[in-house]
């Protein structure tokens, strides 16, 4: 807006803010002397700033970034066997749900009253194992459902699998082997479960 346009809406160009030269191209329309209307072309400059450059306009005038949303948390409570899901809407896509909710369902697995993997894993990499474990049974269940993988979460993980398979080079084989059983698992009590669903239903 110029700088008049600024201030008739109750705004103040901030001192030492440099205009930007806009050019307005139009026609106008006039009786010429044989009474018949003519359009006349014309141009005309304008030195504009942006809202940004402006203190004191309405709302409305400014894209405001939304406020940083906390990283949402879930987790697997092993000690009273419960997946923690933060509400959907906290998520930045549906996908990052689901694609969260299949990891935790993974580490849910490891239960002794399921596959007992956590009883069989205990030594110090074992922790890095099974997020390797989670993260591998969260890919496979998301190829399942059509939710296509978020590694964002990963990175925070990389080290520890890094040290993992440096001490033991079978580790990524052992981790995609213990997934693949935590997604038949998952699978198979799915789909005895469904039909009692149905029934209910």
């Amino acid at each position: 807006m110029t700088y008049r346009q600024a201030q008739e809406l109750g705004g103040q160009v901030r001192k030492g803010e440099k205009s930007a030269t806009v050019v307005k191209y139009g026609t106008i329309e006039k009786e010429n002397e044989d009474g018949d209307d003519q359009r006349i072309p014309y141009c005309r400059a304008y030195r504009v700033f942006n809202a940004d450059q402006i203190e004191g306009l309405a709302d409305e005038f400014y894209i405001r970034p939304e406020p940083p949303r906390d990283k949402p948390r879930a987790f697997y409570d092993l000690r009273r066997d419960v997946i923690h899901m933060p509400p959907i809407a906290t998520f930045q896509a549906a996908q990052g749900y689901y694609g969260t909710l299949a990891h935790e369902l993974t580490h849910w697995t490891g239960a002794d009253k399921r596959l007992e993997r956590f009883k069989r894993f205990n030594d110090r990499t074992a922790y890095a194992v099974e997020e390797l474990v989670a993260e591998i049974g969260a890919c496979m269940l998301g190829v399942q459902i059509g939710v296509e993988p978020e590694f964002d979460q990963s990175a925070a993980y990389v080290e520890g699998w890094l040290q993992a398979m440096k001490d033991d080079k079978r580790a990524i084989f052992c981790a995609a082997s213990e997934a693949q059983k935590a997604v038949d698992y998952i699978t198979e009590k799915a789909s005895r479960e469904a039909p009692a669903a149905q029934v209910a239903a």
